[in-house]
């Protein structure tokens, strides 16, 4: 009987070369990506603003963390900034991806919120207006933000939200909420969106924080146990120093374990003053 001889094995040298190919095209791929991870988080950190504004009565913070293992960078962002009217403007923010297109499109609608807010009369105004903005560049991505205002002559915080996840707020006699608005779908999906406002006047001392769902989600917690973890850290310190807080909702992040990145903008405000509005 005969047996038929098994097929010829590599050599050796053979096997080394293949592995040393593979290696390389591997380490190329692995540097390729780290170098597009640290392009993302450059961008990402020069596009946000250095410092927000405040007023008296009116003090302000803000934290960004990149994702735990850098690869889910450079779609999340936090802005303030004054309007011509005299109030101020803030916003945050989270594209959907990551990376260097990701972070390219949200300096695109950080521009588009500062070039529509100037002549917007409300933050569902803005989100209206920048949703279409955002529609005429042709870009397949979108992207969930949440729009307040705030003005100084009323002591009124006005908000709309556009598919983002809820903030929180809390007085110092101890009262507190989500900051549920009705809002709408995010930006860069539909055109002609409608965004409801909801108006809160600030007849109590406190604090009103915004965070991007990297804060609250992660592999270690879902989202509904990060949010409760901010609500009890903001009720526990809305009296504190705005950076304060910032630090200490961030921290929740970290709980979390999050994989991808994460914002944090903290608005402390005194209490109406007598008179205003």
């Amino acid at each position: 009987m005969l047996r038929r001889r098994p097929p010829r094995s590599a050599s050796a040298d053979d096997l080394l070369s293949t592995l040393g190919r593979l290696t390389a095209q591997a380490r190329e791929g692995a540097e390729f990506q780290r170098a597009r991870v640290e392009l993302a988080e450059v961008l990402q950190r020069e596009m946000l603003p250095g410092a927000l504004p405040e007023l008296p009565g009116l003090r302000t913070a803000a934290s960004y963390a990149p994702a735990r293992h850098g690869l889910a960078v450079g779609g999340d962002w936090y802005d303030g900034f004054a309007l011509p009217d005299g109030a101020l403007a803030f916003s945050v923010g989270d594209v959907q991806g990551h990376d260097v297109e990701a972070a390219a499109f949200m300096g695109q609608i950080r521009i588009g919120l500062r070039a529509v807010a100037a002549y917007a009369a409300d933050p569902g105004e803005v989100l209206s207006r920048a949703n279409d903005l955002l529609l005429s560049i042709d870009c397949e991505l979108f992207a969930t933000c949440t729009f307040v205002r705030f003005d100084p002559a009323t002591w009124e915080l006005s908000s709309a939200r556009a598919g983002h996840v809820p903030g929180v707020w809390a007085t110092t006699d101890r009262r507190w909420g989500l900051v549920e608005d009705p809002g709408g779908i995010p930006l860069g999906v539909l055109p002609g969106q409608h965004y409801p406002v909801t108006r809160r006047r600030l007849t109590a001392a406190g604090a009103f924080v915004l965070f991007t769902d990297g804060v609250i989600e992660g592999p270690k917690f879902p989202i509904e146990a990060g949010l409760a973890q901010v609500a009890r850290l903001v009720r526990g310190k809305a009296g504190a120093d705005p950076a304060e807080v910032a630090a200490a909702v961030m921290c929740v992040a970290e709980l979390t374990g999050h994989t991808d990145d994460a914002a944090v903008i903290v608005l402390r405000h005194d209490a109406a003053r007598r008179g205003a509005g």
